[in-house]
């Protein structure tokens, strides 16, 4: 064994097996409170930590990607409604006990609701459309995304509530095996609170962070493991990762006739890595079209560099 060891640098072969992310690693991921309505019309919270982002640039709509049992009632409810609230939950040690117990599978949305510890509110789909139903939102989330399942992709669409899924099975979107289901699902809204959308928009520091905890997931048959919340640390990207104001303004000079930088655009731009200036810039004689400006200046480019530049003007 010991000989075997050294091969390999002092790493030893895990043998990988059913749900591998717990079983067989150590992976960090999200606490999240899944909402959707069962048949009554109730919401429905499901705890799920296998929710990652999956459409982040290039396409007409952004999408997370969530992983889960095609026997839960999270899989059941996305099925019949095609809707869903993700609500993401702070560090403190009695949400995540209860994300634990809501966690359990086989309970009714009764059983299961009936002393919940969250508040259950409208989000912003509920109150723009007051003659449908959405599930409810968590009041204790510091951020939630609204979702539509975009059931079309590999051909989901009549994927429906069954007893029992036999083969065949998709590969990326609906039903995908004997007991799984992944769904991609668009994100409608990102609902913020405040504190948090304000260091998002007017600039991130360190005590501007949620306290979010990071899940190890279900180990040893006995426990959840999860890690509170710590200070995070900004590391800034090394100067020589930079690329000079000479190579932003050569390109930024070659790349549309009708829209110019100024020098103090450009030096907004200095730290993009080199491979992503040319979309980045892109992006910027985008928006400057849109907005019928033809001379991007600094002023500009802040407005073009807040990720919530329209939510920053109606402020």
């Amino acid at each position: 064994m010991k000989e075997i060891d050294e091969e390999m640098n002092g790493f030893k072969d895990m043998r990988i097996v059913d749900n591998f992310y717990q079983t067989s690693s150590f992976f960090p991921m999200p606490t999240t409170e899944i909402g959707t309505l069962n048949e009554e019309g109730k919401t429905n919270l499901g705890s799920y930590s296998l929710c990652f982002p999956y459409y982040i640039a290039g396409k007409d709509y952004y999408a997370m990607l969530l992983c889960c049992r095609n026997s839960s009632n999270t899989c059941k409810n996305i099925l019949r409604t095609g809707k869903c609230s993700i609500n993401f939950i702070t560090h403190d040690r009695k949400f995540f006990k209860e994300a634990v117990r809501l966690g359990y599978p086989g309970e009714t949305t009764d059983e299961k609701m009936k002393d919940c510890l969250f508040t259950l509110v409208d989000g912003k789909r509920a109150r723009e459309n007051p003659n449908e139903k959405y599930p409810k939102v968590v009041k204790e989330a510091y951020q939630v995304f609204e979702c539509t399942w975009v059931k079309e992709l590999d051909n989901a669409q009549d994927d429906k509530v069954q007893d029992e899924y036999l083969p065949p099975y998709h590969n990326f979107n609906g039903i995908t095996s004997q007991y799984g289901a992944h769904f991609i699902l668009k994100i409608d809204n990102i609902l913020m609170k405040k504190k948090y959308y304000n260091s998002i928009i007017n600039g991130v520091t360190a005590s501007g962070f949620p306290q979010i905890p990071v899940d190890y997931g279900y180990r040893d048959s006995k426990y959840f493991w999860y890690t509170k919340f710590r200070r995070p640390i900004a590391e800034p990207i090394p100067a020589s990762k930079g690329i000079s104001l000479d190579t932003v303004k050569y390109a930024a000079s070659r790349l549309d006739p009708d829209v110019k930088f100024t020098d103090e655009a450009c030096k907004k731009l200095v730290k993009v890595p080199r491979v992503f200036l040319n979309t980045v810039l892109k992006g910027c004689v985008a928006w400057a079209k849109e907005n019928n400006v033809s001379l991007i200046t600094e002023k500009e480019m802040d407005i073009i560099n807040d990720k919530r530049n329209k939510e920053k003007q109606g402020k």
